[in-house]
């Protein structure tokens, strides 16, 4: 029997696990961003209320990520996780930093459409997010436990 190259890669498995657990924590870290962006926005103005919560967001976001979608435990490399997590935090701050320039260039500064400006750039921002992580920030980083031992690499399939 002749085996045919395939001309594509093949799907990881593990995507489709970790895309719902990822969007979980999205929609969850959204809300905190949102919720943490309207206490702050009376006290500061939009840029740096949105600094302020994206900031606290994204290193809970980084944490629960590594834990909950690409199976990381333990604190080996959770310090690099966390700086590369920046990176990402650093990305989803040039987006919806622009987003809210953008619209009190064009529409106003009501909280209405600030809120809305960060929902449209914290979803530009999750496709971006989820890319960085799985191909550069957990990419080969298997999942760990404590004592140093080793499962499958992330998107292997653990059946």
């Amino acid at each position: 029997m002749v085996q045919r190259a395939q001309t594509h890669a093949p799907r990881s498995p593990g995507v489709t696990r970790q895309l719902p657990v990822f969007a979980v924590i999205g929609a969850l870290s959204t809300v905190a961003h949102l919720g943490l962006f309207t206490a702050l926005r009376p006290l500061l103005d939009a840029q740096l209320a949105n600094l302020v919560a994206l900031l606290v967001t994204a290193v809970a976001n980084t944490a629960a990520n590594r834990r909950f979608t690409f199976g990381v435990r333990g604190t080996e490399g959770a310090a690099r996780h966390q700086l590369q997590g920046l990176v990402a935090f650093a990305a989803g701050l040039a987006l919806s930093s622009g987003a809210l320039a953008l619209a009190h260039r064009t529409l106003s500064d009501s909280a209405h459409v600030e809120i809305g400006a960060l929902i449209v750039a914290n979803g530009a921002a999750t496709v971006l997010r989820f890319t960085l992580l799985r191909m550069w920030v957990f990419r080969g980083g298997g999942p760990r436990t404590g004592e140093g031992l080793s499962s499958p690499p992330v998107g292997a399939d653990r059946t």
